[in-house]
């Protein structure tokens, strides 16, 4: 046994070696209190038969296993066990991004869900900014994050999230009128390091004076000298290696008011049914065109379909009135005609908050043959249920896709939206 342990181990081959091994009876005694029988059984099954089954495991034990299968030196699982996290796993590495991103962190091997945490986070730092362990994240990872010219997020949004950030490290009070001069001081040194990755001279002008100046105690003078003069001087410029815009750097450029880039990889990863594993910012498939907007064009059917006619495939999202829900459906066909189409491809969706992605529900057409209907007098209907009449006036009676929560008006009046928008759909 101990001949096999060695072949399939880095890690056994110095457990078992004249130097380190410890032997009772003419036995090997390992002590591994920190990992569990269960897992242990699981590696050794693999080491000894090539297999393992991951599917009946929770997303933690997955994790736990990968750093016992690192700690053990079974290289082959690495690998493997990272793929299967990534691909199987995304629900649970949203649900501690701080902690899992802490512990990829320390495992230099953990290379793939390294990347992935990363690249998650960066497409949509509400997951992390938003968390309540945020402000138990290490000084070098949000340096690493913040430095990020991906890091999809408004330049006031990173600035607010490192001094809800600092001030929790240094526990104080977020009003400055309160601080003392040791406060002060404290502050500017826990700051002092993230201050060169912040780009502020890409904060608004509004902004910049309520929530950047107003904390001009702890920023560097000649800094606060700098941007007063580029928001008071008009044609002065940024100073000379300023960082450009992070938002020039998203991979996805998107015309509209209702839906951010975040947006995008998930309705391609919906229309091309991919369960587990979604597209990213790298990989989308498609282009999304700006076909109509109801705030540009009217809410009226005739604009809806002299802009979506003979167009393709569509996908359309409405936002209703007074929330932040986000509402829409997409239609693989064509918007053409006075007729019923038949697909089992359209589907439903809603965001109950549509800043947070993580609230999407999904609902593909449960009787194709009754998946869309198209019409000259109406916007878009995606079968007998969501139906928009024209002159924003929308209602939704549940006939052929899943209950997703999207507003029933089946006994009520129906539903107005702010502006809801429709774009073509184009493989790349």
């Amino acid at each position: 046994h101990s001949n096999i342990l060695c072949i399939r181990s880095k890690y056994f081959r110095t457990a078992f070696s004249n130097e380190w091994a410890e032997k009772k009876d003419g036995k090997f005694i390992l002590k591994k209190p920190n990992i569990s029988s269960h897992l242990f059984d699981i590696i050794l099954r693999f080491i000894y038969c090539g297999n393992i089954e991951l599917k009946n495991l929770q997303g933690l034990d997955v994790l736990k296993l990968l750093i016992d299968v690192d700690e053990l030196n079974v290289q082959q699982l690495i690998s493997h066990i990272q793929e299967y996290l990534i691909e199987h796993q995304t629900e649970f590495l949203h649900q501690n991004p701080t902690g899992i991103l802490e512990t990829v962190y320390q495992h230099e091997t953990f290379t793939d869900l390294w990347d992935f945490c990363l690249e998650k986070i960066c497409e949509e730092p509400k997951i992390l900014f938003n968390s309540n362990k945020f402000v138990n994240l290490k000084a070098p990872l949000l340096e690493l994050l913040i430095k990020r010219d991906d890091l999809n997020m408004n330049e006031i949004e990173v600035w607010e999230g490192l001094l809800k950030w600092c001030f929790a490290q240094q526990n104080l009070d977020n009003d400055p009128t309160k601080w003392t001069k040791d406060d002060i001081t404290k502050i500017e040194r826990s700051l002092h390091r993230f201050i060169p990755s912040i780009r502020f001279y890409y904060i608004k002008p509004t902004d910049f004076f309520y929530k950047v100046y107003n904390y001009k105690d702890i920023l560097p003078r000649d800094l606060i000298h700098d941007l007063l003069e580029f928001h008071i001087v008009p044609g002065v410029m940024p100073k000379a290696n300023t960082a450009p815009s992070r938002k020039s750097n998203l991979k996805i450029k998107l015309d509209s008011t209702i839906i951010q880039s975040n947006h995008i990889p998930l309705f391609a990863s919906w229309i091309d049914r991919k369960d587990s594993s979604h597209y990213n910012n790298k990989n989308i498939p498609y282009d999304f065109k700006l076909l109509y907007h109801s705030g540009r064009d009217g809410f009226d059917a005739a604009s809806f379909n002299r802009n979506c006619d003979n167009k393709g495939a569509t996908i359309f999202v409405a936002k209703i009135q007074g929330s932040t829900q986000l509402i829409g459906g997409y239609n693989p066909l064509d918007w053409n005609g006075n007729v019923w189409k038949t697909t089992s491809d359209s589907f439903l969706f809603n965001f109950t908050d549509g800043e947070n992605i993580s609230t999407a529900k999904l609902g593909y057409v449960k009787t194709p043959e009754y998946a869309v209907y198209c019409s000259n007098v109406r916007g878009p209907q995606m079968g007998g249920g969501l139906i928009c009449y024209g002159n924003n006036n929308w209602k939704n009676f549940g006939n052929y896709y899943p209950n997703i929560g999207i507003p029933n008006t089946s006994n009520t009046l129906s539903f107005t939206v702010e502006n809801y928008e429709v774009f073509q759909v184009i493989k790349r």
